[in-house]
């Protein structure tokens, strides 16, 4: 198998086999990362960094994965570039791509990142869009897959606001990799219907199940795994909380919800969570509407059954994998 070349911009563009084989080269690099082995697999190639919305993990991740595979990493913000202002999309991508052997884009259009990957002539990664977060999907799999030992038939559950990049890439790479998925959220929060059109063709072919639910009880019943984001995005208005919390409360991660779902169910959050008040926005938030938490309670997050901390470091090393298998020949 060989992915040299090729970009990452959403999870539809990859086979099961194809994803299958990232997630073996993120846990071989993970391996030899805990064993101290060096594996400067890209050495003396240069990428660039580019984000619209910043990040914690998805920029950490992606320049220590860079260092690590012995590349050097430089990061551009809204204020270090350009892009759409003096320079169009396509004009940067022409010049990010004569400098450098791979472009990272993290920011908010989904036609953005796929603009950078027609005209860069390199491979460009898709760090997160309104669409699609495909890379936080490769690392909540490794850890599933590193808790359960498999990924097929296992039972994930997302609770929430099921429209945007999240749910969308969940439920993608659940089909792909043959999951028992169920998304449970009010029905005008559903995905869109031609996504779930699709993933239910792939579902077909795969032995996924895909279930569209709007009772939390029902849905967590046997669960694996129940996860869930945040109810307003970055780049949404804060105006948006009142109606959201109205709405998406019924199916806030509780130790009631945890418990219904059965022995042996993990929560799974892509991060950061309001799940208390030490935050300035989830503060101010909670204490306007009445709140001590939102999507998921705080006695959720701390428990032993949270993985959000293993999703958090996965993050480095499914990056890791996606940019060693698309720059060099013989990585996987």
């Amino acid at each position: 198998m060989n992915l040299q070349g090729r970009s990452f911009l959403k999870l539809s563009d990859f086979s099961p086999a194809e994803i299958g084989a990232l997630l073996d080269l993120a846990a071989k690099l993970k391996t030899q990362k805990k064993q101290g082995v060096p594996h400067p697999l890209c050495a003396g190639k240069n990428v660039a960094l580019l984000f619209e919305k910043p990040s914690t993990r998805t920029r950490c991740a992606f320049e220590v994965a860079a260092a690590d595979l012995g590349m050097h990493p430089v990061y551009l913000d809204p204020a270090g570039s350009q892009m759409g202002g003096k320079e169009s999309v396509a004009d940067t991508a022409r010049v990010l791509g004569r400098m450098f052997d791979g472009v990272e884009y993290r920011g908010f259009a989904q036609k953005t990142v796929e603009t950078l990957a027609k005209y860069a002539g390199v491979p460009v990664w898709n760090g997160l869009t309104d669409e699609a977060h495909p890379t936080q999907v490769l690392a909540d799999f490794l850890t599933l897959k590193e808790h359960f030992g498999r990924l097929a038939g296992l039972k994930l559950v997302y609770l929430g606001d099921a429209r945007f990049n999240m749910c969308n890439s969940l439920l993608v790479g659940s089909a792909k990799m043959g999951l028992d998925f169920t998304v449970c959220a009010p029905a005008a929060y559903f995905p869109d219907k031609a996504l779930i059109a699709a993933c239910q063709a792939i579902a077909k072919e795969t032995g996924a199940k895909l279930t569209f639910s709007t009772d939390p009880k029902t849905a967590v019943a046997g669960a694996d795994a129940l996860y869930t984001d945040v109810w307003v995005s970055m780049g949404e208005p804060e105006e948006l909380f009142a109606a959201r919390i109205k709405d998406l409360l019924p199916y806030r991660v509780t130790e009631e919800l945890m418990k219904t779902a059965g022995n042996g169910c993990v929560f799974l959050h892509c991060l950061p969570a309001f799940h208390d008040k030490k935050t300035t926005m989830g503060r101010r938030v909670c204490e306007q509407y009445g709140l001590d938490c939102m999507e998921v309670t705080d006695a959720v997050f701390e428990s032993p059954a949270s993985l959000v901390f293993d999703e958090a470091e996965n993050r480095l090393h499914t990056i890791k994998a996606v940019m060693a298998a698309t720059l060099c020949k013989d990585a996987l």
